[in-house]
């Protein structure tokens, strides 16, 4: 079996982190285990680009279980937890392709070593196998049955790709499922983008000017955190509807560049690029600690920020010093991670119990792509509701809470027209 990780060695420490995750991923497990049975996914095989942590060896062993053949590669280049790696390639054979602090060509070449499995079903964290296979192997994309995606910038991408007519088979948006985006975005994002600026810095949160880029779930979730550090959170924005409801929620809303000259911290949740550039720069606060929670290492203008650097240099894992010159101002900013994710970078990604959702939605995507083989169009496509409520109802049971459920009278009531004011 051809794979490529850090060191085998550490499969012992790996398997502790997975059996860890497991006991916060009931819903993924109860699916798992009915797969196991039934095996779906028979002589499948599935080519899957995502974080490699504890909680996504939970999904590619339920994969497994189910019959698939599956091979793995990260989704980003800073976000793999080697042992984890290691454990799924020891323990499971399963063929893994990641390294923690691997290069951009390094990166790229275990992308094609998933696609050369020859996977019919592809699995996304940011539309990076799908892209790989529609601009070098074309040929190779007509043969896929169908794929998913796993976030709102890879969403974004593949719709734009459906737009221009050039998307070659069916897509299952995993993300805009609401037990997804509803609960791993706002509270997985939210938590662990947090743990990720704490780990980096150890700095305080309390008292701080915090600056959160973006107001959307992900957005939501880390002004809601940080403000329950203690921080007084501003918000930037570009949609006048989600500034207007950050600031019915009692969030300071203005413009990058005014509030980069009072931030203690900035996190960029866009899926934009360059959210902090060179105007910020000009007049950002002395000191300021940048970091970026969204897809792709492109929100913080790093070029821009090069041109104007005297010197640079490594404090602490994650983080760099930038001593910057504009003018006559000098002034020294910090950057973590690279730009990079720095919830996945410098922490552990988001809590087991939110992914237990995600990749519950994961799951049944590939179930609901051979159940629907040949009839879903080559665009981006939502689960059906009744499968995102599904999720739901086991969730809840998982966590001992109950719901109401309407009598027959209430069923009709809500179905008519006739009754009303009386």
């Amino acid at each position: 079996m051809k794979y490529a990780i850090k060191d085998i060695n550490l499969a012992k420490a790996g398997m502790a982190r997975i059996e860890w995750a497991k006991r916060d991923m009931p819903v993924l497990a109860g699916i798992a285990s009915n797969f196991k049975k039934s095996k779906p996914f028979k002589n499948i095989t599935i080519g899957a680009c995502l974080h490699v942590t504890a909680e996504t060896a939970n999904l590619l062993i339920a994969l497994k279980g189910g019959g698939a053949n599956v091979a793995l590669c990260a989704s980003n280049p800073l976000s793999t937890q080697d042992d984890v790696a290691a454990a799924l390639v020891k323990n499971f054979n399963i063929p893994v392709f990641a390294k923690k602090g691997e290069n951009k060509k390094e990166y790229f070449t275990h992308l094609r070593n998933v696609l050369d499995m020859k996977p019919s079903i592809t699995m996304d964290d940011g539309a990076d196998l799908v892209g790989e296979l529609h601009s070098s192997r074309k040929v190779q994309a007509k043969k896929i049955i169908g794929g998913t995606e796993e976030t709102t910038t890879g969403v974004s991408r593949l719709k734009s790709m459906e737009k221009e007519s050039v998307l070659l088979f069916p897509i299952i948006a995993v993300n805009d499922s609401m037990t997804k985006h509803f609960f791993d975005n706002r509270y997985g994002t939210g938590q662990s983008t947090i743990d990720g600026i704490i780990r980096a810095t150890n700095k305080l949160i309390a008292g701080s000017v915090f600056v959160v880029a973006g107001y959307g779930w992900c957005g939501k979730g880390l002004a809601m955190r940080a403000r329950g550090m203690g921080a007084n959170v501003i918000v930037t924005e570009i949609d006048s509807i989600k500034a207007l409801e950050a600031l019915m929620d009692g969030f300071r809303v203005m413009p990058m560049a005014q509030a980069g000259q009072i931030a203690d911290f900035i996190c960029t949740v866009t899926g934009n690029i360059n959210v902090v550039g060179l105007e910020t720069f000009k007049t950002i606060k002395n000191g300021c600690i940048i970091s970026n929670s969204g897809h792709f290492d492109v929100e913080i203008d790093l070029v821009a920020l090069k041109k104007i650097t005297k010197t640079k240099k490594v404090l602490r894992d994650f983080v760099e010093s930038y001593k910057i010159k504009y003018g006559k101002n000098e002034k020294t900013v910090f950057v973590l991670s690279g730009g990079r994710l720095v919830n996945l970078s410098s922490a552990e990604g988001h809590p087991a119990s939110v992914m237990d959702m995600s990749f519950a939605n994961q799951i049944l995507a590939v179930e609901f792509i051979l159940k629907n083989r040949n009839k879903l169009s080559n665009s981006v496509h939502i689960l059906p509701e009744i499968l995102d409520r599904k999720i739901a109802t086991l969730k809840l049971k998982s966590l001992g809470a109950k719901i109401d459920i309407l009598s027959k009278r209430q069923k009709k009531y809500m179905s008519e027209w006739r009754d009303g004011t009386r």
